[in-house]
């Protein structure tokens, strides 16, 4: 049974601020191979919400540099794990932080905005450390960067992510086998 908790954006952010300009040691650093930016940003989501989902090929983890989901690191694999694309949609059910596409306005810090180029392929992944009157500022890897503003970027376009929660598994409590079988009734 699934339960729904509020994702910790002031946690997020916390992450965000500590290891902008650094390397936290349990993760691999993939800035040179293939870039780090959404792998950053997976750090301080997880940071926010502390649930993974261990599907397999379609979830949303980080054990170690040898095993992980695509959606931890990849943009494209990222975006559809939190959207519920329907080649995610049984993992994007299960365990872990979810959201959907937003506006611009919409966001908040701790949501989460994705880059494109001119083809429309979005290639970078950046956390929304502020908003000042409007502006939106951005923390990220790959090129290091901690509250840049959103449109000193040269891309062609943005897509924004708010995250609405983290679902997590409840668990089966002796309080519910002893309910359901008439042997006692909760105490606490």
């Amino acid at each position: 049974m699934f339960a729904v908790k509020e994702y910790d954006r002031d946690r997020a952010l916390e992450y965000a601020a500590r290891y902008a300009f650094s390397r936290n040691p349990l993760f691999t650093d993939f800035a040179g191979i293939g870039g780090d930016c959404t792998n950053f940003v997976s750090q301080c989501v997880l940071a926010g919400s502390c649930v993974m989902n261990f599907t397999p090929t379609y979830g949303w983890y980080y054990r170690s540099s040898s095993d992980y989901a695509p959606a931890f690191t990849g943009v494209e694999f990222f975006w559809k794990f939190f959207v519920g694309d329907p080649e995610f949609a049984k993992a994007n059910g299960g365990t872990g932080p979810f959201g959907r596409e937003a506006t611009a306005e919409e966001t908040l810090p701790g949501d989460v905005v994705q880059l494109s180029d001119r083809m429309g392929v979005y290639y970078h992944t950046l956390m929304i450390s502020s908003i000042l009157d409007g502006e939106i500022y951005v923390t990220g890897h790959t090129n290091d960067v901690y509250d840049r503003p959103l449109l000193s970027y040269s891309a062609e376009g943005f897509r924004f992510l708010h995250i609405e929660g983290v679902r997590f598994t409840v668990e089966n409590t002796p309080c519910f086998t002893a309910l359901i079988e008439g042997k006692s009734l909760p105490l606490t």
